[in-house]
């Protein structure tokens, strides 16, 4: 549905199901997707593990909103806003990712109807990545856990493009990996305001994910081109 107005890691591609090929979207040449709230159900596992490491460093523990108002940026800029050292940084980002790594398998899963989107547009011709502001390592595992590793040749990390997102520099990055000039060929899907700030400042077409655990008028606040409330709608979109 339309809103009324108001250089990258390449990753070995596998093989993808057999199936017939679809025609071509006329409007798109790709789709980036941004990974934890978008493709991946993975909001309370980030949560959690916000929890934990405010818990052990802070003794306290902050409302959740304070997290999720942050939430897509890369992890070492979120936490340095609770950091009173650098060396407290530090030590803030390995208590969180020890902590996601011993939980990240049991509490990941694709959103319903993910893999069947994915498969539909891949067939369908268009050149498909990820954006996110994971580093390397657990975005490559939540895209396995997930099984949605084999539809992207292009994961574009915090480890590949700084600064990352609002910056349109993760955006780009994934445009040059796939080799697509036109920016107004590019549909940047995402649940959070920073994916469609990043979006719009490189210059691609956004569409706000709704599906996800943002507030609603938040993220529409962020003026995307599209909003879609739930995954068929992106399909349609996509394939539109």
């Amino acid at each position: 549905m339309r809103v009324p107005p108001h250089a990258g890691h390449v990753v070995p591609r596998r093989r993808r199901r057999s199936g017939p090929v679809m025609a071509r979207s006329s409007r798109w040449d790709a789709l980036l997707f941004d990974l934890d709230g978008t493709l991946a159900d993975s909001i309370e596992l980030i949560l959690r593990s916000f929890r934990h490491t405010m818990q052990v460093h802070r003794g306290t523990v902050p409302p959740d909103s304070v997290w999720l108002a942050s939430l897509g940026t890369p992890l070492r800029e979120q936490l340095r806003a609770f950091a009173r050292s650098d060396e407290e940084l530090e030590a803030m980002v390995e208590t969180y990712v020890e902590y996601q790594r011993s939980v990240h398998d049991e509490m990941v899963r694709a959103y319903p109807g993910v893999t069947d989107m994915l498969e539909a547009v891949a067939r369908a011709g268009l050149r498909l990545a990820v954006v996110t502001g994971k580093r390397r390592e657990m975005a490559a595992r939540t895209l396995r856990v997930c099984g949605l590793d084999r539809f992207f040749s292009v994961v574009i990390t915090a480890d590949d493009a700084v600064p990352g997102k609002p910056d349109a520099a993760p955006v780009r990055a994934a445009a040059t990996a796939l080799g697509i000039a036109r920016s107004d060929r590019i549909l940047f899907t995402g649940d959070s305001p920073h994916d469609i700030a990043a979006g719009r400042a490189a210059g691609v077409r956004t569409a706000a994910a709704l599906w996800g655990a943002r507030e609603r008028d938040t993220l529409l606040a962020a003026a995307p081109d599209y909003r879609v409330e739930t995954i068929p709608e992106l399909t349609a979109l996509a394939l539109g």
